[in-house]
């Protein structure tokens, strides 16, 4: 949900590699604005952050998913020479650069990022003399760009799960929480922190919704968790949240989800993206179209028929014909 670089963990033993690729990816979803770039870099990305060793040559590289001719070549290039020519001239272009950066302030898309650079604003520093031009959300993100930026470590956003389901009880016994995302799938830093919310009376048939978001997210600030709003709707949630005085303000977005939703929901926001779009994929193949929302039968015309039934994440895999593969499993 955030706007991080490619996961990779401290760990990693092609962490330069990864990092050059995320470059790439960033560059053509900011400033050329070419999606299909954008997530073939990230897909490489990510498979070369899951390898236990060190990629010795392109060729090598070849051999492994979502990694392709072209690709190969800029490894080859990289390992021989330890830089890229063409992020080089990335670089010397002094707008791309300026793009980039404004883009990583949360809630500044490529677009916005290059109205303001067109309007000679390419500093952060320059940014903050013009903050008539940013929305709301725009603001805040430049207010914790330093924060926003810091990888989250996993023992904090335990912490911060104590805290949220300890502080939910008192509304209610029964709702359910997870925590998505890397944190899920056991990395040990996150970038923002993915929340989901459900409770057995939260029906998406039932005409009366008993459940509100916004009692909810009242009740952390209560408890001086969440320390400011980005947005809220009735469904999504998208803030601020602290620890404690001594920690960094945190990215935190939170989805209200109907009860029958919420395992599909839970299997999309967990990731990673690429497991997702193979699980969709195969998922076609068994003649079912599967979303954040719901898994359901295509008919003989290829229309999608009723919601299967889905109680746990486990009962998806089932009806797909797939073994179950758990969080830490689904780092592709």
């Amino acid at each position: 949900m955030g706007k991080r670089k490619a996961a990779t963990s401290a760990n990693n033993p092609n962490q330069d590699l990864c990092d050059f690729l995320t470059e790439l990816a960033d560059y053509e979803r900011n400033v050329s604005k070419n999606v299909y770039k954008y997530n073939a870099y990230r897909k490489a990305a990510g498979t070369l952050s899951a390898l236990p060793e060190r990629v010795k040559s392109g060729e090598e590289a070849k051999k492994l998913p979502g990694i392709g001719v072209k690709i190969a070549k800029k490894i080859d290039e990289f390992l021989q020479t330890g830089k890229l020519q063409k992020l080089e001239d990335i670089k010397k272009d002094e707008n791309n650069v300026a793009i980039s950066l404004l883009a990583r302030v949360s809630g500044i898309g490529p677009a916005k990022a290059k109205e303001l650079v067109d309007a000679g604003i390419k500093t952060l520093e320059e940014l903050k003399k013009h903050q008539n031009k940013l929305t709301h959300h725009q603001k805040l993100g430049l207010r914790y760009f330093d924060d926003f930026e810091k990888k989250i470590p996993r023992a904090e956003i335990k912490q911060i799960e104590k805290i949220l389901k300890n502080v939910i009880k008192e509304l209610d016994n029964d709702y359910l929480i997870t925590i998505c995302g890397s944190y899920r799938r056991g990395k040990e830093e996150s970038g923002d922190i993915d929340v989901l919310i459900t409770h057995p009376n939260y029906i998406s048939t039932s005409k009366k919704k008993t459940v509100s978001l916004k009692a909810i997210v009242a009740c952390f600030e209560k408890k001086r968790l969440i320390t400011d709003t980005l947005s809220l709707g009735s469904s999504k949630f998208m803030g601020v949240c602290q620890l404690s005085k001594d920690k960094p303000f945190r990215r935190l977005d939170i989805r209200l989800t109907y009860h029958d939703q919420y395992y599909c929901a839970v299997l999309y926001f967990t990731g990673s993206d690429l497991f997702n779009q193979n699980m969709r994929a195969h998922a076609l193949e068994k003649k079912y179209t599967l979303n954040e929302y719901t898994l359901k039968p295509l008919t003989a015309k290829d229309c999608p028929g009723d919601p299967v039934q889905i109680t746990c994440e486990e009962d998806i895999f089932k009806i797909l014909g797939l073994p179950y593969k758990e969080p830490k499993d689904r780092n592709v």
